[in-house]
């Protein structure tokens, strides 16, 4: 077997070597990880683009009807604070959660692997990070 990273070991330790494939099974457990380990309140922002805007990263429709968009839509320059976590879990979604933007206090479900802690230097940080790269690659 391989010798683990750090972050490979951190996600063993939540799931076991039995668990690692993403199922029900493991997304339940890694949320009850979460649930029990992010420090609140959690203010998070968005990893990359969101689906909606895909279109107009490639130049399809007009700016105004992007800019409407946007006040109603999440974005992934927005800060969110994170308020709850949604059931059931998803093996094509994963973990989803409720949010409140922060600026608008307009609420939001969105999947947990596009999502990262706004302060790279704590806990939060590393916890949703380590969820996304195993959601992403197991």
């Amino acid at each position: 077997m391989k010798e683990l990273n750090k972050q490979e070991q951190r996600i063993v330790e939540i799931l076991g070597v039995d668990n690692l494939v993403v199922t029900l099974k493991s997304l339940t457990l890694y949320r009850d990880h979460l649930r029990k380990n992010l420090d609140t309140p959690c203010i998070i922002t968005g990893v990359e683009s969101f689906p909606w805007k895909e279109k107009y990263a490639v130049g399809y429709d007009d700016k105004t009807d992007y800019e409407a968009l946007k006040k109603k839509q999440p974005c992934v320059t927005d800060i969110y604070e994170l308020k709850r976590f949604e059931d059931p879990v998803n093996e094509v979604v994963g973990i989803t959660v409720k949010v409140k933007r922060v600026n608008d206090n307009q609420r939001f479900i969105i999947d947990l692997a596009w999502l990262k802690a706004e302060d790279e230097t704590s806990k939060n940080y590393t916890l949703l990070d380590d969820y996304s790269v195993w959601f992403v690659n197991y």
